[in-house]
């Protein structure tokens, strides 16, 4: 493209963001944007980091307007199914009610800890507690876990259930535990031991589930068992996940993607018609994957599935974006957490012409026309994960078509690192990365 050429599309996508921009400064200028999306049956809300204060801030601000106003019921967020039970017990007045925010994400250990145990959630959860206590019990939010992590953590919560509810059933459930306790609690020591020899606890964790659901099924409608049959779904996706993980696969990710969308659907269902949800995660998990690079390389997302499933009841996506600032993030997996500043956004990227055409907080709201300038261009957008080395900054940008993508957009020019509860201690053995690098 010629010079001019060039001015001239830089010219109209400027002027396109300009249009659809309104300015981001309190609270009530989420308005419009909680009227355009508090219809749906899901608002998926991303977010370019895990480390950025303004991310979880704004995120809880609309959150919070959208169960005010628009009867949203359940929150469902980026972390293990065990350790968001806990917080939905509490938040709901049901269990833990003598332990703090604070204290109850202090018992948070999966790496990293800050992801979770940081100072904008305790302000969030503090909230959600007060607004459930006035309200009767079957009109208050809950809170769940919708990764694949958690393995052992969710063998052991099957464990004990059985043994409560249903011990005729403990003897047969043990063959799935004593398949992995050779394995010293370690999901990447089980994974690496399949890639070695062709042998797994696959077919045991399956019949875990199986019988789970039938005991399950028997206490129709009890809180405990789907809190145990959900244990079983996480423990026969994370030993796939890590299995397949081992070998290289990208797979993995949709493996993880899958099961958070098929967790939303049970959560869904086990709260009935009436419920609403509302989704945490990453602008990659949230993003419409069909709308970048990851598409072309067979990958699927959160935000493509709950579309593609409940399109006709109403799905939100909602993205964030920063241009400059500080991040919360390791140097590597498991490493303790550090302040890095990040860079201004690369030219040419969504983010460089969002800082040129605006300069200041402002949120975006995309229209039926998707074929505007801006909304149809294919630029890099950046994604930070937990790890990050702000040196090799030109890694961390996805092709992506903004309209796409998302359906409206949280701009911020500055943004700062979120303030942990505690520091991560340094890994007592090496840790292993558990999502694919490079988004």
């Amino acid at each position: 493209m010629s010079d001019i050429g060039h001015i001239v599309v830089s010219h109209d996508i400027v002027a396109d963001i300009l249009d659809l921009a309104r300015p981001l400064v309190s609270d009530s200028d989420l308005g419009p944007l909680v009227n355009r999306v508090g219809s749906s049956r899901f608002v998926c809300i991303g977010e370019a980091s895990h480390g950025t204060h303004e991310f979880y801030d704004w995120r809880a601000r609309l959150s919070r307007r959208l169960i005010e106003e628009h009867g949203y019921t359940w929150i469902g967020v980026e972390g293990d199914w065990p350790d968001c039970w806990r917080i939905n017990q509490w938040v709901r007045g049901r269990g833990d009610q003598d332990l703090g925010a604070r204290q109850l994400l202090g018992l948070f250990e999966r790496w990293p800890t800050w992801l979770w145990a940081n100072e904008d959630v305790v302000d969030f959860l503090e909230w959600l507690r007060d607004w459930n206590s006035a309200r009767p019990e079957s009109k208050r939010v809950g809170f769940y876990g919708l990764d694949v992590y958690s393995l052992w953590d969710s063998l052991g919560e099957i464990m004990v259930w059985l043994e409560k509810y249903a011990p005729e059933a403990v003897e047969s459930a043990m063959q799935a535990w004593q398949c992995f306790v050779p394995y010293q609690e370690d999901p990447h020591r089980y994974a690496w031991s399949t890639r070695l020899v062709p042998q797994s606890c696959e077919a045991d964790v399956v019949a875990l589930l199986s019988e789970v659901r039938e005991q399950a099924s028997l206490r129709a409608g009890d809180e405990s068992a789907f809190d145990a049959e959900q244990n079983a779904e996480v423990a026969a996706g994370a030993e796939r996940y890590y299995r397949t993980m081992v070998r290289g696969d990208r797979e993995s990710w949709n493996v993880r993607d899958i099961h958070m969308v098929d967790t939303i659907d049970r959560i869904a269902r086990h709260l009935g018609q009436g419920s609403k949800g509302i989704v945490w995660e990453h602008n990659t998990h949230v993003g419409d994957a069909r709308a970048t690079d990851m598409a072309q390389g067979g990958l699927v997302n959160v935000g493509q599935l709950l579309r593609e499933r409940h399109g006709g009841e109403g799905v939100a996506l909602v993205g964030m974006a920063s241009f400059r600032g500080t991040v919360l993030a390791g140097a590597e997996w498991g490493a303790p957490e550090r302040v890095l500043p990040v860079p201004d956004a690369r030219p040419g990227s969504h983010e460089d012409f969002l800082h040129r055409a605006l300069g200041e907080p402002a949120v975006l709201m995309f229209g039926d026309d998707r074929e505007r300038p801006w909304l149809a261009a294919r630029l890099g957008h950046r994604a930070i994960g937990v790890v990050y080395h702000p040196e090799r900054e030109f890694a961390n940008y996805v092709p992506t078509t903004m309209g796409g993508r998302y359906d409206a957009l949280l701009w911020f020019e500055q943004t700062t690192a979120l303030r942990p509860l505690r520091h991560e201690p340094p890994p007592r053995e090496p840790e292993f990365e558990t999502e694919p690098t490079g988004f």
